[in-house]
């Protein structure tokens, strides 16, 4: 959507000011009803309706000119909707009480891979008012170099301040890019006011910052021709988290197919001090691969189709293939192949917890797609399960809140496609 001069660009700064207020308003709302946990369906309702608010900002971002007071405006309540989630308890999901485990258990010299928190004599390194309910039979899962920031941090809320300072990080490594793509700064309002961003990374600390700020270090050096060094941090992406591992590619197609050693090799490396686990290695990966099926969309149709968890993985896996395929023939640049790679896998996966759609939003700030920014808003019906297992029920969910969470996109995206279809045959 191109800029118009038709506002003035105070009048849009003072507009994006009367919507961080309005969000910042909500938002210390939410901050007053603790444990949130006890409140999911109010917390639902209200998320909802910041969202709302945000896609107004967008809206406001992605057509008229906001100013430097405007810029001024984003960052600075970027800063501040933060700080209101940071005082949170994480008790939306309580996988960073997992990461402390973990962490204390590679301060103390022992393999993550090979024990988990059941086997005795472990339970030491449980946090003693939150002791771990799920996976207690599975060992880590995590890559080495985020056991590494696991085991930089002793306590919650330090793993709050790390993930939601690499969540910061994000948005500096943002505005970097637009200035050096040559588009508006303003539109790191994408990113930053996102409320799936605020809610995963400053009030539940979830790790996926560490990979997403090394995969936008990635993308830097493409831009600067620097093949090699790109190659390199989406390898450290990849041992942050796995799913980069998807871009690469579409990242190799950008520099030398020769570089995938430097990728190879770096990953080999990070594994070495684990690697006496030996096949229980991936064995986390695998347990829970098998064991989780959770908010998930097109992989649940597969399913209701009447296919085996398996087939359904095989056909979800062939068409992520097709998908890697249709990104290297195309030839899309890496922003957009970005965009399109991870929310084909986030589609397609069993599991897309509400906190994998920060996955896509810093390529939203340069590729505009209104059906995925959705997503990113509803994704918080993605929580409802908490509202049974808080009361001691199963983690289950509800086939309703499926439907309001994907359906509206699905359609959006569909009738897209279909238009551009269109437009194409007439061209």
């Amino acid at each position: 959507m191109q800029k118009t001069p038709s506002l003035p660009s105070p009048v849009a700064a003072s507009a994006l000011l009367l919507i961080a207020l309005a969000m910042g308003a909500i938002f210390k709302f939410i901050v007053r009803h603790q444990p949130l946990e006890n409140y999911v369906p109010e917390f639902i309702a209200l998320m909802l309706l910041a969202g709302t608010l945000y896609l107004a900002a967008v809206y406001v971002v992605q057509r008229y000119k906001c100013g430097p007071a405007g810029l001024l405006v984003i960052l600075g309540a970027s800063v501040v909707f933060r700080l209101f989630f940071l005082s949170l308890s994480p008790t939306l999901s309580n996988d960073v009480y997992r990461y402390q485990w973990e962490g204390r258990i590679v301060r103390a010299g022992i393999n993550p891979y090979r024990v988990y928190p059941a086997m005795p004599g472990l339970r030491w390194a449980e946090n003693a008012n939150h002791p771990i309910k799920t996976g207690r039979t599975i060992p880590t899962l995590y890559p080495p170099l985020t056991e590494a920031a696991y085991a930089s941090v002793g306590t919650i809320a330090g793993y709050k301040r790390l993930f939601t300072a690499l969540d910061l990080a994000i948005v500096a490594l943002i505005l970097f890019l637009l200035a050096a793509t040559r588009q508006p700064l303003q539109q790191v309002l994408v990113y930053a006011w996102n409320p799936a961003v605020l809610i995963s990374f400053a009030e539940s600390g979830h790790n996926d910052s560490l990979a997403l700020v090394l995969l936008l270090a990635s993308i830097i050096f493409i831009i600067k021709r620097r093949g090699p060094l790109s190659i390199a941090f989406l390898s450290l992406s990849f041992l942050s988290k796995l799913f980069p591992l998807f871009l690469l590619p579409a990242f190799l197609k950008r520099s030398r197919w020769s570089y995938a050693g430097i990728f190879g090799g770096l990953a080999l490396l990070g594994y070495v001090p684990f690697l006496r686990a030996r096949e229980h290695l991936f064995r986390g990966l695998s347990d829970f691969a098998a064991g989780w099926e959770n908010n998930d969309s097109l992989f649940r149709l597969l399913r209701l189709a009447g296919n085996s968890k398996p087939q359904a993985e095989l056909v979800a896996g062939v068409f992520l293939l097709g998908l890697v395929f249709y990104v290297l023939k195309a030839r899309l640049e890496p922003f957009h192949a970005g965009l399109v790679t991870l929310a084909g896998l986030l589609f397609l996966s069993p599991n897309a917890f509400p906190w994998y759609f920060t996955w896509i939003v810093p390529f939203l700030c340069f590729v505009p797609s209104l059906p995925l920014l959705l997503i990113t808003v509803t994704c918080v019906l993605g929580y409802s399960p908490v509202i049974s297992y808080a009361a001691g029920g199963l983690y289950k969910n509800s086939t309703i809140m499926l439907i309001l969470e994907y359906l509206p996109v699905f359609v959006w995206l569909a009738y897209e496609l279909a238009t551009r279809f269109r437009l194409h045959e007439e061209g």
